[in-house]
């Protein structure tokens, strides 16, 4: 006998509008006017891309639901942070500089042997599914998008770590002369290229997405083509964007804005509205495209899928 269990996450909610991100409704209204413009663009550049063959991609249904309006698309690929296209949200047209083929993604560190994969070559390993995710963002904003990919698990069987591989270590690109936030002004700085980590028993749960894809077709380049990771438990700075090695570690990583900011962005970064940030509540968030703020949910309303894999950690700063 079937018993059909609605999983935790499931619990409806209004959508609401961010606040301290969006300055007011002009600049909002000025940088919709510039989304069509990229819109009307995208489908000549989807035709070119060798894998838009694959999608729309077959649904999983564990995860067709996540009781809140889909985020508008034009909403959720326009409103972006990337810093490697600059500090503004509105990086949509600036990000189309990037090449994204040729794209190799090498899988190194602790395992048998390492390999370098053209992002077309892995597609061909993988199954494509999709499936919609909540999305909180540090900055207590947040969307539901309905993204394509394929389980980090799967990836960790290409990769077939050794038995001293306890960490996956994501890097991202570095290209100064197409990503003007890696060579101008005030980011010259920082410690690129992006860096990002899990554990590899994060790695091995069912819900960490390699993400190729969204709203049925391939990634937008603002929204981290050709491959980004997706954590909906987890803060959106660890769902890093562009994804060109992940590597298998014995020891933890130091992710990118940890280093610049250990007190205020951990390795864990897991959601609790409970624990503030050290400049901004955490209680509440703001849903893309609507007025209403809502309350945050532990682990971003993902906690029965997760909350397991913390056990024995509360000494760990596991929410911040």
């Amino acid at each position: 006998m079937l018993i059909k269990r609605s999983p935790g996450w499931t619990i409806p909610e209004h959508q609401v509008t961010p606040e301290h991100v969006f300055l007011n409704r002009r600049s909002f209204m000025g940088a919709a006017a510039g989304a069509m413009a990229l819109a009307a663009a995208r489908p000549a550049l989807a035709a070119e891309d060798p894998s838009a063959a694959l999608y729309p991609a077959k649904a999983n249904p564990a995860y067709t639901d996540a009781q809140r309006p889909l985020t508008d698309e034009r909403d959720a690929t326009t409103f972006n942070n990337y810093y490697e296209f600059g500090s503004s949200k509105r990086i949509a047209a600036a990000a189309e500089k990037l090449p994204i083929r040729p794209w190799e993604v090498v899988l190194d560190g602790e395992v048998e042997k390492p390999i370098t994969l053209g992002i077309d070559e892995l597609l061909k390993q993988v199954t494509l599914e999709e499936r919609i995710y909540r999305h909180r963002c540090v900055e207590a904003w947040s969307m539901v998008v309905p993204w394509t990919g394929f389980t980090v698990k799967s990836l960790v069987a290409i990769a077939k770590p050794t038995a001293e591989a306890k960490f996956l270590r994501f890097e991202t690109f570095n290209m100064p002369d197409v990503a003007p936030g890696q060579k101008d002004g005030l980011f010259t700085s920082y410690p690129w290229p992006y860096v990002e980590g899990i554990t590899l028993a994060e790695a091995m749960n069912d819900l960490p997405l390699m993400v190729t894809g969204a709203y049925g077709k391939p990634l937008p380049n603002s929204m981290g083509a050709p491959l980004r990771l997706h954590l909906p438990w987890k803060y959106g700075f660890k769902s890093i964007k562009g994804i060109v090695r992940v590597s298998f570690t014995r020891e933890r990583p130091v992710s990118f804005w940890e280093t610049l900011g250990p007190s205020e962005y951990g390795f864990w970064a897991n959601v609790n509205p409970d624990v503030a940030h050290p400049r901004w509540s955490q209680a509440t968030e703001q849903v893309l495209g609507s007025d209403e703020r809502i309350p945050t949910l532990l682990y971003n309303g993902y906690g029965e899928q997760v909350a397991g894999l913390y056990a024995g950690l509360e000494n760990e700063k596991l929410f911040m």
